[in-house]
């Protein structure tokens, strides 16, 4: 299993008008294609001008760097919390999976990865 590790802060996923309000940050996660901008960043640094807006996320990444031969990663980890009806929203960078979970999941998420084996990395 893998170590977790929860972020600081509140985070908003939202929908941008233009790729030009995509903001610099501690954690910006922008996406483009044919059809929406979308972004997760800290609550406190959402763009004034977007199109929708959905705030109270925490979030966790996997610690460490994955190598990209791994497979199932995400899948074992979304079907842990979809067993308990924890909705994510997840979001992958080049060294590792991010997974978004409502706040007010959040310590429901952590019982129940806990109890399928998964550890989350104390704060220093």
């Amino acid at each position: 299993m893998f170590e977790l590790e929860i972020l600081d802060g509140g985070f908003t996923i939202s929908k941008l008008n233009s790729w030009k309000d995509v903001p610099e940050g501690r954690f910006v996660f922008a996406a483009a294609t044919d059809s929406e901008i979308s972004l997760v960043c800290p609550s406190d640094i959402v763009p004034g001008d977007i199109a929708v807006r959905d705030d109270g996320w925490s979030a966790m990444r996997i610690s460490g760097q994955l190598d990209f031969s791994l497979v199932g990663v995400l899948s074992r980890l979304s079907a842990v919390l979809a067993a308990e009806r924890i909705g994510i929203f997840a979001v992958s960078t080049y060294d590792t999976d991010y997974i978004l979970i409502k706040t007010a999941d959040l310590d429901h998420a952590k019982e129940a990865l806990k109890k399928s084996g998964y550890t989350f990395k104390e704060k220093n």
